[in-house]
């Protein structure tokens, strides 16, 4: 991208590429979804509502860094942090969140699949084998609060 006469590229830095966006701002639960997870966070967050938990929802944007800043805020208010990942839980995106977290005391889930090869599948039933269902998700959260 050209800014100017000057002609030259504008650069984003690191840090602004590894912002995640806060679609919804809530307490005690953080829910982190991933690419074509991310709608399942929504509905998560809609189902943890009736149970009266106003969760916060977060769209990371870009999976290659963390926006650790955020992360880090999110220990002021919140209990658990929650990643909702389309691939595999093995290396994956949770594992960079949990490693953040470390010793601290916060919380967290990863939900995902296990690294396995998946060959002509039915999406329900593995969603629900794999407890990646909204409902499955709620459960295991107020199991672990």
């Amino acid at each position: 991208m050209m800014v100017g006469s000057s002609r030259r590229p504008v650069r984003k830095s690191y840090d602004e590429l590894n912002k995640y966006e806060v679609v919804r701002q809530g307490s005690h639960v953080a829910l982190i979804g991933l690419g074509n997870f991310y709608n399942l966070a929504e509905e998560t967050a809609e189902k943890l509502k009736e149970q009266g938990i106003d969760a916060t929802v977060i769209n990371p944007l870009f999976i290659t860094g963390l926006d650790e800043d955020l992360l880090s805020k999110l220990k002021d208010n919140h209990d658990m942090v929650v990643t909702l990942e389309d691939g595999v839980l093995e290396g994956g995106f949770g594992e960079k969140i949990t490693r953040f977290y470390g010793a601290d005391k916060m919380k967290v889930l990863n939900f995902g699949l296990p690294k396995k090869f998946y060959d002509r599948y039915d999406y329900g039933k593995l969603a629900e084998e794999n407890h990646l269902t909204s409902g499955q998700i709620v459960e295991d959260i107020l199991n672990t609060l």
